[in-house]
C-alpha cells in the first residue's frame, strides 16, 4: 500500500513515517498544503492520503475535497486525521469526500488496512448492483 502524508508539522510528517513504515505501508511522500497533496498525487499515485484536518492556512477538508476533484489517475482514498477528537467534526467529516476519519493516536498500518477493507467491502455490494 503506497500513502501521502499531508500535515503541516514536520515532527508528525517523520513520526507518521516511521511508525506506518514499521508497519508496512510504503509512504511515498509527506508534504504540507494541497497544492503540494495534489502535484504529488498526480506524480506518485499513492492509494491513501492521510490528511491532517488542521493544515494552518487550509484545512484538511479543503484538500479532501481537491483531491476528490482532481482528475485521471492519482485519486487516492483520502483518510481525514487530527490530533482532536472527531466528535466536534463528525457532520463535516460525513458531509467530506473522505472515506473516514482517524485520530492521530490511533494511526497505525492495521488502522488503515482495516479502514479500506471497511470501504472496499462497503462498495462492492453497490459496485454488484450497477452491473
Amino acid at each position: 500500500m503506497r500513502c501521502l502524508i499531508v500535515d503541516d508539522d514536520e515532527q508528525f510528517l517523520r513520526a507518521a513515517r516511521e511508525l506506518l513504515e514499521a508497519d508496512g505501508i510504503t509512504v511515498v511522500g509527506a508534504v504540507s498544503t494541497g497544492a503540494q497533496a495534489s502535484r504529488s498525487c498526480r506524480r506518485l499515485q499513492p492509494d491513501v492520503a492521510l490528511v491532517d484536518i488542521n493544515l494552518g492556512t487550509e484545512t484538511g477538508f479543503d484538500v479532501a475535497r481537491l483531491l476528490a476533484v482532481q482528475s485521471g489517475t492519482g485519486r487516492p482514498q483520502v483518510i481525514l486525521v487530527s490530533a482532536s477528537a472527531g466528535d466536534a467534526l463528525a457532520d463535516m467529516i460525513a458531509e467530506s469526500p473522505a472515506v473516514s476519519f482517524l485520530p492521530k493516536e490511533c494511526l497505525s498500518g492495521t488502522a488503515i488496512r482495516g479502514i479500506l477493507a471497511r470501504v472496499s467491502s462497503a462498495a462492492t455490494p453497490s459496485q454488484r448492483d450497477s452491473r
